[in-house]
């Protein structure tokens, strides 16, 4: 994977559109196309790619953390949301495009600063207008369960 530092450098719709979603994730993972640039911010990355599932893994830091000493909840609900709205990406069509209707995020406990995480995403339902998935945040080195989402992505035909 590699990240870009301009708007310009992203895939362009002509790009995103002749491909369907399961190809757009794999040519992300395998670098042929660039990393969202919210992934270096937050500290994750995109490591596999299945057709309806798909894995990040990141590792908050102090950058990441709320004046209570924790990590702040948006960094749980952005992995969240990236994996769960790519898995459904992985089921959407050539010609079409998804977006995030909804999510929902239970924390189940902190994560400590500096342990590296894997948030995954499997899809539930995906139909001609809509996909459904759930997901979760669990330690790479332990399993420890951190949190639980859903997501409701409306899928578009634009061609």
């Amino acid at each position: 994977m590699f990240h870009v530092d301009s708007f310009d450098d992203l895939a362009d719709e002509e790009t995103l559109l002749s491909m369907s979603g399961l190809a757009f994730m794999r040519s992300i993972l395998e670098g042929r196309l660039p990393a969202p640039p919210i992934a270096r911010v937050l500290n994750y990355r995109l490591t596999a790619v299945e057709d309806g599932h798909v894995r990040f893994r990141g590792t908050p830091d102090f950058s990441m953390m709320n004046p209570l000493r924790t990590i702040h909840g948006g960094w749980y609900g952005t992995l969240l949301d990236s994996a769960m709205a790519c898995a459904v990406m992985t089921k959407v069509p050539q010609g079409a495009v998804y977006t995030t209707l909804e999510y929902k995020v239970n924390l189940t406990r902190a994560i400590p600063p500096g342990t590296e995480i894997e948030a995954s995403g499997t899809v539930l339902h995906s139909g001609r207008s809509t996909g459904v998935a759930d997901g979760e945040i669990r330690g790479v080195e332990d399993g420890t369960l951190y949190a639980t989402g859903s997501t409701t992505c409306m899928i578009m035909k634009i061609r």
